[in-house]
């Protein structure tokens, strides 16, 4: 027990709450997955097809869930046609190369006196217009072209992909259901590596930097270690327990769950802390 202090009283804290138990075998934390992430649906729709089951590996990119997309497709494919059609270009351009050779002739028909200055300045006028016509009809392809690739961005949408290679933890939706938009659907963890967050005494913590070695000792009679290493100190204490925190990742090849309690042991420095 630690005597505090405080505000003319005394108090007796104990042990734990000041700092973390270390013992030879090292500090007491608990394993977590090194990436936990829940997929969602960013719209409302129905569940056309759960590709995987609670349990299953995944790979990074994976199609887990798909919501119902048969309209969608079809408009994409719509939109596809319109943002390849370069008709109206076509189109545009023989136009104006049909009012370039009407000028000309009409230019050639003025230096003989046979046209009209007006009609000139009024054929020259059709060939700008023309010009614009092509400027205006590559504008609405490239706008076509962009409705499709958002309708594209849309559509994949549709479609939950794992981000991580990992481990289908739970399913949340089944085949027919309704589900809402940001309705939690499918949750994939990764456990191979394990993160460990260690609170570790300061006068130690402040000791160890990134790529410090450090060995997690597991719960079990078959007194499984694993070699690992610090991969982040925490940049703030905690000052009630006097402690910081320290994520160390250890390899996991066994597919031990995280949630183990377990201990976690630093190499000495050249102080003996």
């Amino acid at each position: 027990m630690r005597r505090v202090s405080l505000a003319g009283g005394v108090f007796l804290l104990a042990a734990s709450a000041v700092a973390a138990a270390a013992t030879p075998e090292g500090i007491e934390a608990v394993t977590q997955p090194s990436s936990d992430v829940t997929l969602k649906f960013i719209r409302a729709g129905r569940i056309e097809a759960v590709e995987v089951a609670a349990g299953d590996r995944v790979e990074t990119g994976d199609v887990l869930v798909r919501l119902d997309d048969e309209v969608e497709r079809l408009e994409l494919a719509r939109l596809k046609e319109a943002a390849e059609n370069r008709v109206h270009i076509e189109a545009a351009e023989a136009q104006v190369a049909q009012r370039k050779a009407d000028l000309k002739k009409l230019e050639w028909a003025g230096e003989r006196g046979a046209a009209t200055q007006w009609e000139i300045e009024h054929a020259r006028l059709d060939v700008t217009i023309g010009d614009m016509s092509v400027a205006k009809a590559e504008f609405d392809l490239a706008q076509a072209g962009r409705e499709y690739e958002r309708a594209k961005a849309a559509l994949e949408r549709m479609r939950l992909a794992s981000p991580i290679a990992g481990v289908v933890e739970r399913l949340s939706v089944e085949v027919g259901e309704a589900v809402k938009a940001l309705d939690d659907v499918v949750r994939v963890v990764r456990v191979d590596p394990l993160w460990i967050d260690v609170p570790v005494p300061l006068a130690r913590a402040r000791s160890l930097k990134a790529g410090a070695a450090a060995t997690v000792h597991f719960p079990g009679a078959d007194g499984a270690t694993a070699r690992g290493k610090v991969i982040h100190v925490s940049a703030v204490a905690d000052a009630a327990a006097e402690t910081m925190t320290v994520r160390v990742e250890a390899p996991n090849p066994s597919g031990r769950p995280a949630g183990e309690r377990v201990r976690v042991a630093f190499q000495a420095t050249a102080n003996g802390q």
